[in-house]
Protein backbone atom coordinates (compact mmCIF):
# COMPACT_ATOMS: atom_id res chain seq x y z
CA UNK A 1 0.00 0.00 0.00
CA UNK A 2 1.42 3.34 -1.06
CA UNK A 3 1.14 6.31 1.29
CA UNK A 4 1.79 9.65 -0.41
CA UNK A 5 2.27 12.26 2.30
CA UNK A 6 1.89 14.99 -0.33
CA UNK A 7 -1.75 13.94 -0.79
CA UNK A 8 -2.60 13.97 2.92
CA UNK A 9 -3.98 17.09 4.65
CA UNK A 10 -1.59 19.31 6.54
CA UNK A 11 -2.18 19.34 10.31
CA UNK A 12 -0.82 22.14 12.49
CA UNK A 13 -0.95 21.58 16.25
CA UNK A 14 0.10 24.36 18.61
CA UNK A 15 1.75 23.27 21.87
CA UNK A 16 1.34 19.57 20.97
CA UNK A 17 1.18 17.46 24.14
CA UNK A 18 2.25 20.53 26.11
CA UNK A 19 5.24 21.37 23.93
CA UNK A 20 6.37 24.70 22.50
CA UNK A 21 5.56 26.15 19.09
CA UNK A 22 3.86 24.13 16.37
CA UNK A 23 4.04 20.49 15.31
CA UNK A 24 3.26 20.32 11.59
CA UNK A 25 2.39 16.90 10.17
CA UNK A 26 0.71 14.88 7.47
CA UNK A 27 -0.88 11.72 8.91
CA UNK A 28 -2.12 8.38 7.70
CA UNK A 29 -4.28 6.74 10.38
CA UNK A 30 -6.10 3.41 10.32
CA UNK A 31 -7.11 0.84 12.94
CA UNK A 32 -3.54 -0.53 13.15
CA UNK A 33 -1.15 2.42 12.89
CA UNK A 34 -0.53 6.12 12.80
CA UNK A 35 2.15 6.96 10.22
CA UNK A 36 3.20 10.60 10.18
CA UNK A 37 5.59 12.89 8.37
CA UNK A 38 6.36 15.55 10.97
CA UNK A 39 8.22 18.82 11.18
CA UNK A 40 9.29 20.98 14.11
CA UNK A 41 10.71 24.42 13.43
CA UNK A 42 13.67 25.60 15.56
CA UNK A 43 12.54 26.19 19.14
CA UNK A 44 9.48 23.93 18.80
CA UNK A 45 8.87 20.71 20.71
CA UNK A 46 6.46 17.89 21.43
CA UNK A 47 5.79 17.75 25.17
CA UNK A 48 6.79 14.91 27.47
CA UNK A 49 4.15 12.17 27.26
CA UNK A 50 3.74 8.46 27.97
CA UNK A 51 2.93 5.59 25.64
CA UNK A 52 0.71 3.54 27.93
CA UNK A 53 -1.12 1.60 25.19
CA UNK A 54 1.21 1.95 22.20
CA UNK A 55 4.83 2.58 21.24
CA UNK A 56 6.49 5.02 18.83
CA UNK A 57 9.32 4.85 16.33
CA UNK A 58 10.75 8.10 14.92
CA UNK A 59 13.18 8.13 11.98
CA UNK A 60 14.97 11.44 11.42
CA UNK A 61 15.38 12.84 7.91
CA UNK A 62 16.63 16.41 8.47
CA UNK A 63 17.89 18.49 11.39
CA UNK A 64 19.09 17.54 14.85
CA UNK A 65 16.66 16.07 17.38
CA UNK A 66 16.89 16.20 21.14
CA UNK A 67 14.85 13.47 22.79
CA UNK A 68 14.17 13.37 26.52
CA UNK A 69 13.42 9.84 27.79
CA UNK A 70 13.00 8.06 31.11
CA UNK A 71 16.76 7.41 30.97
CA UNK A 72 17.88 10.96 30.11
CA UNK A 73 18.58 13.02 27.03
CA UNK A 74 19.84 11.88 23.64
CA UNK A 75 20.73 13.61 20.37
CA UNK A 76 19.69 12.06 17.07
CA UNK A 77 20.77 12.98 13.55
CA UNK A 78 19.46 12.18 10.05
CA UNK A 79 19.62 8.45 9.40
CA UNK A 80 19.07 7.61 13.08
CA UNK A 81 15.89 6.43 14.82
CA UNK A 82 14.40 6.72 18.29
CA UNK A 83 12.19 4.00 19.77
CA UNK A 84 9.85 4.65 22.71
CA UNK A 85 8.51 1.28 23.90
CA UNK A 86 5.03 0.75 25.31
CA UNK A 87 4.93 1.88 28.94
CA UNK A 88 7.69 4.47 28.55
CA UNK A 89 7.71 8.27 28.09
CA UNK A 90 9.52 10.78 25.89
CA UNK A 91 9.52 14.26 24.36
CA UNK A 92 11.04 15.66 21.18
CA UNK A 93 12.74 19.05 20.82
CA UNK A 94 14.32 21.00 18.00
CA UNK A 95 17.10 23.01 19.61
CA UNK A 96 18.85 23.43 16.26
CA UNK A 97 18.76 26.22 13.68
CA UNK A 98 17.01 24.32 10.85
CA UNK A 99 13.67 22.46 10.69
CA UNK A 100 13.57 18.97 12.18
CA UNK A 101 11.87 16.54 9.77
CA UNK A 102 11.00 12.96 10.71
CA UNK A 103 8.73 10.00 10.06
CA UNK A 104 6.89 8.63 13.12
CA UNK A 105 5.04 5.33 13.36
CA UNK A 106 2.71 4.59 16.29
CA UNK A 107 1.48 0.99 16.06
CA UNK A 108 -1.58 -0.29 17.89
CA UNK A 109 -0.73 -3.02 20.41
CA UNK A 110 -3.06 -5.93 21.08
CA UNK A 111 -4.15 -7.04 24.51
CA UNK A 112 -1.39 -8.80 26.52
Amino acid sequence: MKIDFNELPLNVAANFKGGEGEYVSRRFVDENNKIMLGKLEPGSSIGYHSHDIDSEIMYFLEGEATVLTDEGEETLLPGQAHYCPKGRSHSLMNRGSVPLVFVAVVPVHGES
